[in-house]
């Protein structure tokens, strides 16, 4: 007999599925109640147990290992710049835009619909990453589209109302022949990366110029987001200066644009979704903003992303977690399982730790984007870069500890470890890297003096008696005051603030237990490599945690 023909294999675990979402992690049900969204409990369970389902796993899996192919050309030659999806993406995207996950602040407004919306997008992430993509740049890019007036391009008409819509529809076709339409990005060029200043693609008025106006484009985009989308918004050179533009599938003559695909990016991971290397040969598009303007424009947009990057990474982070939970439950190593062995225990609290403290900081963003208030515009403007740099950094770190966890099961394909990590690094480079959100948290902080003021006062309430919290919020506060060196200690100023956040959060969450301990673990203490913090009450702490973050034995 063969080792392939025995059955009798023990002590091996096979990846966690079949389980609730949301039922099964007290940290987001506590922030879903405490940002305002309690209301919508039901139907968050109910996404929760379909996106823990096997079928819903699976899907996330063949999306991932069945990319999208480019296709230029149809059988005939004609130039159709094609993107085709395994049919796992497509059950996917019907169910995100079911549940309005691209759109349903923007068509129903009402308090708690951004924090509902957040809950259900973290759960989606756990499950998929790339169709996120599309989620997020459509829902960046409603409320730019809302405050535009009708001009060669009536939004409130024509594009707003398939926007709300709960349709998906992938067919390739124009505007008014479709039930519901997605929205993609084209910033970035191939010389200038984040420096989108540097751009050279030129947009050339088609008569009149200015907001609303047609133009024609030439030029190119080193990464264009969701080629497949419906329309995308791209900056260009116009004769006033940087501007945005509106450019969609197809042209106002009802021809398809000229918008020419070039190649699909081969990414590290992100593989189920679509980027592409573009070129325009006279793509018409339609002028968003004020001529000159365009990366104000687009900042709007990316403004949403940005918390989505946070909520995405929060996502990756939790699932990584509960499988690292789940294999160490059952895994027995020398005589007994990982999870009670001392030290595993001590680490996999602490990665329990952060990905509360992720999920907490990620909910309390998107409640910020409810209200105006002084205290609500100084979170959504200056925490929310600081919030970008400092969970999408530590997701990556922490997820390769949950990978670490599994031993040489977690690096193996056959599991999920794998495409959690690969998709990790992602949320850190899009929509602004590292420095460039550092360096934006000072930029706020100096534009919107108010606010800081609030966001200060705010912080210092919230360290109650804690003299580890109150020490660290000083800190912080000497270095926004600077020395003449606040950019280059910029990284410090951000990530900083994102931990007083994320332990003023926690210490609001019932017994106070998990945020003593992060004020003790994060705030108190230099060292961040995992299972190597001091929680300040040992295994108690630890237990609490664990209990927590997956329940024992489940």
């Amino acid at each position: 007999m063969t080792d392939s023909d025995r059955d009798d294999a023990f002590n091996v675990v096979e990846p966690r599925s079949g389980y609730n979402l949301y039922d099964t992690d007290p940290a987001l049900r506590e922030a879903v109640r405490r940002e305002g969204a309690g209301h919508a409990e039901a139907s968050l369970r109910e996404q929760g147990r379909w996106l823990g389902s096997r079928e819903a796993m699976d899907a996330g899996r063949d999306a991932n290992e069945h990319p999208p192919r480019f296709v230029p050309l149809d059988p005939v030659g004609r130039r159709i710049d094609e993107v085709r999806f395994h049919p796992a993406w497509h059950v996917l995207m019907t169910d995100i835009v079911a549940r309005g996950l691209h759109s349903a602040p923007w068509a129903a407004p009402a308090p708690g619909a951004m924090v509902e919306r957040a809950a259900g997008y973290l759960m989606q992430g756990q499950v998929e990453a790339g169709t996120l993509c599309p989620t997020t740049m459509t829902f960046g890019a409603i409320p730019v589209l809302a405050g535009e007036p009708a001009g060669e391009v009536d939004f409130a008409r024509d594009w707003l109302p398939r926007l709300h819509a709960r349709h998906y529809d992938a067919s390739d076709a124009p505007v008014a022949g479709k039930r519901g339409v997605l929205i993609g990005m084209g910033m970035t060029e191939k010389q200038g990366g984040s420096d989108v200043r540097t751009n050279t693609t030129r947009a050339v008025p088609c008569g009149a110029s200015g907001r609303g106006r047609g133009y024609l484009l030439e030029g190119h985009k080193w990464f264009y987001s969701v080629p497949q989308s419906d329309a995308h918004l791209v900056l260009a050179q116009a004769d006033e200066g940087l501007s945005c533009f509106f450019v969609p599938r197809y042209a106002p003559d009802g021809r398809r644009n000229g918008v020419r695909i070039q190649r699909l990016k081969d990414k590290l991971g992100n593989r189920s979704n679509a980027s592409a290397e573009v070129e325009f040969h006279g793509a018409w598009g339609a002028m968003l903003g004020e001529p000159g303007r365009g990366v104000a424009t687009i900042v709007e947009m990316a403004t949403y992303t940005r918390l989505d990057c946070v909520l995405g990474s929060a996502a990756l982070l939790r699932q990584a977690t509960v499988q690292a939970l789940h294999f160490c439950s059952r895994r027995q190593a020398f005589g007994r399982p990982l999870r009670e062995q001392p030290l595993m225990r001590h680490v996999l609290a602490d990665l329990a730790l952060e990905s509360e403290a992720a999920t907490a900081l990620g909910l309390r963003l998107a409640r910020a984007f409810e209200s105006d208030a002084p205290l609500e515009r100084a979170i959504r403007r200056i925490v929310t870069p600081a919030a970008k740099y400092w969970v999408c950094k530590r997701a990556v770190s922490a997820i390769a500890e949950c990978m670490e966890a599994c031993g040489g099961n977690g690096y193996v394909e056959d599991g999920p470890m794998p495409r959690l990590y690969r998709e990790a690094p992602v949320n850190a480079i899009w929509e602004g890297s590292g420095n460039v959100m550092c360096l934006d948290v000072l930029r706020a902080i100096r534009r919107d003096p108010q606010a800081f003021e609030a966001l200060g006062e705010h912080l210092r309430e919230r360290g109650g008696g804690s003299p580890e919290f109150r020490s660290a919020w000083q800190t912080w506060m000497d270095l926004c005051a600077g020395d003449g060196q606040a950019e280059f200690k910029a990284r410090r100023i951000a990530g900083l603030l994102a931990g007083l956040m994320q332990a003023a959060q926690l210490l609001e969450a019932p017994g106070g237990l998990v945020g003593e301990a992060f004020v003790a673990a994060r705030l108190a203490q230099a060292s961040w490599l995992y299972g190597d913090s001091d929680t300040g009450h040992g295994d108690a702490v630890c237990a609490e945690l664990l209990a927590r973050a997956w329940p024992p034995g489940d």
